[in-house]
């Protein structure tokens, strides 16, 4: 095993990673409501920052290359977002995931054979790699009938099943627990801030708590410290992925 790896890290509570989400979120939010710019610089930020950090929360080697491999994508589609021509917001999206991808694979073959974890860096680089471009989603979902309400809606519904994922009990009570708080906030969120109808509101906030707790369940499965990228990534992945729910969400049952 690489020095690397057996480098000690600054271990970091878990309430920090729902602290970075729950900044991110109010990031991208304040994007929505203040010009298209801000919220792409703040969406082309949150991917490098899933990019940097989800290397660390693997614990993989290589770790400053896979980095690059998993934000630039991320990047590149939070720009294609904000500038393609309607209706094909997100035309752009499964392109770059795909180079993203083949990149994390060309990082492989580069280091070689024999090399330590290329098995989990590999599948687990792929994973980073969709994370980071699925937060054009928020762009696209902010671009797509200019109703912004939609966007907080799916904040308030991240920000719950967040907050539920801080209690400190099993992740067999919090699961449950989290998609149903989430599941309520939706429509809740949507009928003082919007006209959503109450179905499609209750379905988007179960769905987005689904993810939040499946995330919150890799951290309990990781079982290792968490130093400051790690909890970053972790914290702005879920965050990352609900936009393009919210996205597609908003296509299929709202709009």
């Amino acid at each position: 095993m690489s020095a690397d790896l057996q480098a000690p890290v600054r271990s970091l509570p878990s309430w920090t990673i729902g602290a970075f989400g729950m900044a991110g979120l109010a990031a991208i939010i304040a994007g929505v409501y203040t010009s298209p710019d801000t919220l792409l610089a703040v969406a082309v930020v949150v991917a490098l920052a899933v990019g940097v950090g989800w290397p660390h929360f693997l614990r993989i080697p290589a770790k400053k290359t896979l980095a690059a491999v998993i934000a630039l994508p991320g990047a590149g589609s939070a720009l294609a977002a904000a500038y393609a021509p309607a209706p094909g917001f997100l035309d752009w999206t499964p392109a770059f995931m795909a180079l993203g991808m083949m990149a994390v694979f060309v990082v492989q073959l580069i280091r070689g054979t024999g090399q330590a974890q290329r098995l989990e860096s590999t599948l687990g680089c792929c994973a980073g790699v969709l994370l980071s471009c699925l937060g054009a989603g928020w762009i696209a979902g902010a671009r797509f009938n200019g109703v912004r309400e939609m966007m907080l809606v799916a904040a308030i519904s991240a920000a719950v099943a967040l907050l539920a994922g801080l209690i400190r009990w099993p992740d067999s009570i919090v699961a449950p627990l989290g998609i149903v708080m989430a599941g309520l906030a939706g429509p809740l969120a949507g009928l003082v801030f919007s006209d959503i109808a109450v179905l499609p509101a209750a379905v988007f906030g179960v769905v987005v708590g689904a993810v939040l707790v499946s995330f919150r369940r890799l951290v309990t499965l990781r079982g290792a410290p968490l130093n400051i990228p790690a909890a970053l990534s972790m914290g702005l992945a879920p965050v990352s992925a609900v936009g393009s729910l919210a996205y597609f969400i908003d296509k299929l049952l709202i709009y």
